[in-house]
């Protein structure tokens, strides 16, 4: 899953929030330093990868990529999954979405001295260009999928067609997120559950 759905499955609790979206920025044994309930976000993080990874719809999924994108299929249904997630919101969340988005970007600006430099990078363009709340449209998924593509991706411009995997399998793809994320949100309260016993 990408930004959204971390922060979104993430305990209703500002530092784990920001834990669960360092996972992405911070190798755990570079964390010592970081408050306890950021740890635990990290780890949240890792079991959320790790369960959307093995999951028979994400694997299915992941086949309705263009063979060219195999390879990145994995990044792919991740920033696709987080488009659903933005158009169904109301179904998942009590706040809007704008609502959830500015309480996120302020938790990053109150934690921004103890962020890892490369989120410390993009945070202002995260807030300025509310990158949570334009996952819903489709003109800013293309537009993430050509800057990630620009700064981390060899193959950029096949990485960038990968919004032509998203128009031809719209339905599908957004159907499997429906089937799935239930299935995410309920593994995720049993592993919170499970760690605070």
């Amino acid at each position: 899953m990408n930004y959204l759905a971390h922060l979104h499955l993430a305990p209703d609790n500002e530092q784990a929030r920001i834990g669960n979206l360092l996972g992405d920025f911070l190798k755990p044994a570079l964390a010592g330093h970081l408050p306890m309930p950021m740890q635990t976000g990290m780890a949240l993080h890792r079991f959320i990868d790790h369960f959307t990874d093995h999951h028979q719809i994400v694997i299915r999924a992941k086949r309705r990529i263009a063979s060219e994108r195999q390879r990145y299929a994995g990044i792919l249904i991740d920033i696709f999954f987080d488009h659903y997630l933005a158009r169904h919101w109301r179904q998942f969340h009590h706040q809007t979405l704008s609502d959830f988005s500015q309480q996120c970007y302020a938790e990053l600006q109150k934690y921004d001295a103890i962020l890892p430099k490369r989120l410390q990078e993009i945070a202002p363009s995260m807030i300025k260009y509310d990158w949570l709340g334009g996952y819903q449209d489709m003109e800013r998924i293309e537009m993430v999928l050509a800057g990630f593509a620009r700064h981390r991706i060899r193959r950029a411009s096949a990485f960038a067609a990968g919004i032509d995997d998203l128009r031809l399998h719209y339905a599908q793809l957004e159907s499997d997120f429906l089937t799935f994320y239930p299935d995410l949100i309920a593994a995720v309260r049993l592993q919170i559950h499970s760690a605070g016993d």
